[in-house]
Formats: structure tokens, C-alpha cells, sequence
């Protein structure tokens, strides 16, 4: 491909058409993906964008269609691995699309209403047609339904419960399937180390968990609460490392589902320093699996998250709203996956 040379003029659509030996209009049919062009007139003219280094001028075309192509997403807790995951999956996923991405990201804390405000009056001053906003925490989606935004927004792991479109993994399920696998390996109970309380994600962990045991006849053992750290997951661990050591309470410590990687990793160096063996004496399982989970000792059982799914269906029901074809509050699930490692199936010799 041809490119101009510094201090040189870009080549325009005019200068196309005269290669090409067309018309104006022909060009721009061809640029646009008008069906009405022979497929030899078609390749004539992309070979002549070839030979020229021809490049769209997207805010000219922008004026003319009033559509700028441009995507908005806001993202809360990017410094963890899933929101962090989530907005490569979106990036990806608008880019197939043809679309361009402005991010914003926010802190979690308080003022959620206003960052969110201001992040979305500041998308809408770039003129994005619509935007994804991974808002895990039920205070931001709770801010989030609240405003009023001039386009489209589609949530991503939240929208459910506030009659707002969204996409989701079904988290309740991967909890459910890993404590079914627990439970079916021969545990009497499984323990839970939860995520914080304002965070839905945790939310539908947790009541997957707790309907499992409750379906089974089983009396769920009291919840242990981290903040996602690896360091509160060894907090935790260290107070299961106790209760089985000891064998104080109704409730053997012999399975623990931790409700996300990073904490399972904090629980799991707890109890190999309580002298305890994995799986031997307390099998571990996560949730995500991010890219190390393989590599703890042992390596961990967990639910996958497909985050690339989550991006295409996200940004896809987004389009779908832009347009005019999705209903109001529409809600996709992403199924999980369990994958199944050494920390819950003895045995296991490091």
C-alpha cells in the first residue's frame, strides 16, 4: 500500500474515483457497503484505495451519516483481573465491530453517582452513539439507573436487578457447579470465603453456594468475608487453618470454595503453613481462572470466566440498542465453565 509523503496532500475520495475510472458516488457506495455494486466495479475501486493510501476521514463521514462510530465504556476497579478482563473482552469486541472505544475509568468509593455523571457527560461531549459500563458494585449500577444518559448504556455484571439491559456470567451457576463438585468428590460441607458484601458478583456467588447446601439437607457453615486480596483470602485461611487443626465447632473444615483466585491463593498458603494438606486434608476452589491459577500449589480448581464472550455479547446487544432492535431491559447470560485440578482431587504430592 501506497502512503503519502510527509508535507504531501492525502489522497481524497475525488482523487480515488479518477484512479479507479468511477464516480464519486461509486466510491463512497463502495466505502459505505452499499450492496448495489458489481463486485468487479468493487475490487476496482479497493485496489485504487490500495495503489493511493486512501484513509476515510471518520469525523467527515460523521457529519454526513451522524454516526461517529465511537463506543463509550466506563469502568469501575480496573486494577482487578475481572473488570480488567471485561474491558479487554469489550476493547476487542467493539474493534470487530468497526467501532472505536473511550474509556473512563472510575474508583470505587463514594461519589459514585457523581463520577458516573460526569464520566457520562464527558462521553457524551466526544459523541459516542451508546455505552457498556462495568459496574460490578450494586451502589454504582443502583447510581447508574439513576441517570438519566442521552444514549444507549448496557451493563456489564449488574443490570439485572435494576431494569437495566446487560450481559452477565451466571455466576450463581458457576457456584453452583463448583460446590456440586465438592460435595460429589464426598465432603459433608463446603466452607465459603466470600467477596465484599456491595459486590453483586459475590452476591450471586455466595447464593449459589448457599442453595447447593441447602437443597442438599446440608446447614451452610458461616460465611468468612474477604475484599477480593490475596491477603484476606489468607486472613481467612489462617482462621480455617484453626478450626481444623483444633476440630472446634459442628462443622469439619475438610472443603473450602473461595469466591474468587486471588483470595483461594491467600487460603491456600494459610493452610500450608498450618501444616495442612491440599486437597489431602481441605480441598480448595476458586473462581475466574485467571492465567496463574494452573500454577499454585497445587494447581487450583476454579470457574472460567469467558471474558471474550462477555465483550461480543456486551458490545452486540449494545449495537442492538443503538439501532432500534433490542428490547428495553434485555439480560444475556454467559454460561461458566469448572475446571477441574489438583486442589480438589487427591491425591495430590507436590
Amino acid at each position: 500500500m501506497a502512503h503519502p509523503a510527509e508535507g504531501v496532500r492525502p489522497p481524497t475520495m475525488a482523487d480515488v474515483a479518477r484512479e479507479a475510472g468511477v464516480s464519486h458516488q461509486t466510491v463512497s457506495r463502495v466505502l459505505s457497503g452499499h450492496p448495489n455494486v458489481r463486485a468487479a466495479t468493487r475490487e476496482q475501486v479497493t485496489l485504487a484505495i490500495d495503489r493511493l493510501g486512501y484513509r476515510r476521514n471518520s469525523a467527515a463521514r460523521a457529519l454526513v451519516t451522524r454516526r461517529t462510530r465511537t463506543l463509550g465504556v466506563i469502568a469501575v476497579n480496573t486494577a482487578l483481573y475481572g473488570p480488567a478482563s471485561t474491558l479487554t473482552g469489550l476493547e476487542e469486541a467493539a474493534r470487530e465491530e468497526g467501532y472505536l472505544v473511550s474509556t473512563v475509568s472510575l474508583r470505587s468509593g463514594g461519589g459514585q453517582g457523581q463520577g458516573l455523571k460526569d464520566a457520562i457527560d464527558h462521553l457524551a461531549a466526544w459523541g459516542v452513539e451508546g455505552v457498556v459500563a462495568i459496574t460490578p458494585q450494586r451502589s454504582h449500577v443502583q447510581a447508574l439507573a439513576e441517570l438519566d444518559a442521552p444514549f444507549p448504556v448496557v451493563t456489564v455484571e449488574g443490570g439485572h436487578q435494576f431494569d437495566l439491559p446487560g450481559v452477565s456470567l451466571d455466576q450463581e451457576r458457576g457456584a453452583r457447579m463448583v460446590t456440586e463438585h465438592l460435595l460429589a468428590a464426598g465432603h459433608a460441607n463446603v466452607w465459603h470465603v466470600a467477596g465484599p458484601d456491595d459486590w453483586l458478583e459475590s452476591e450471586a456467588r455466595t447464593a449459589g453456594w448457599r442453595a447447593v447446601l441447602e437443597e442438599s439437607g446440608i446447614r451452610p457453615p458461616r460465611v468468612l468475608t474477604g475484599d477480593w486480596s490475596p491477603l484476606s483470602g489468607y486472613r481467612a485461611g489462617q482462621e480455617l487453618a484453626g478450626l481444623a487443626l483444633s476440630r472446634r465447632g459442628a462443622t469439619p473444615v475438610t472443603a473450602v470454595f473461595v469466591a474468587n483466585d486471588q483470595m483461594a491463593l491467600g487460603v491456600l498458603r494459610a493452610l500450608r503453613e498450618g501444616g495442612i494438606r491440599t486437597p489431602a486434608q481441605v480441598a480448595v476452589a476458586g473462581f475466574d481462572d485467571i492465567p496463574e491459577a494452573e500454577y499454585f500449589p497445587p494447581p487450583l480448581t476454579t470457574v472460567r470466566q469467558d471474558f471474550a464472550a462477555i465483550g461480543r455479547r456486551s458490545i452486540g446487544l449494545l449495537v442492538d440498542h443503538i439501532e432500534g432492535r433490542a428490547r428495553k431491559a434485555e439480560h444475556l447470560l454467559v454460561e461458566p465453565q469448572l475446571i477441574m485440578r489438583a486442589s480438589t482431587r487427591p491425591p495430590y504430592e507436590p
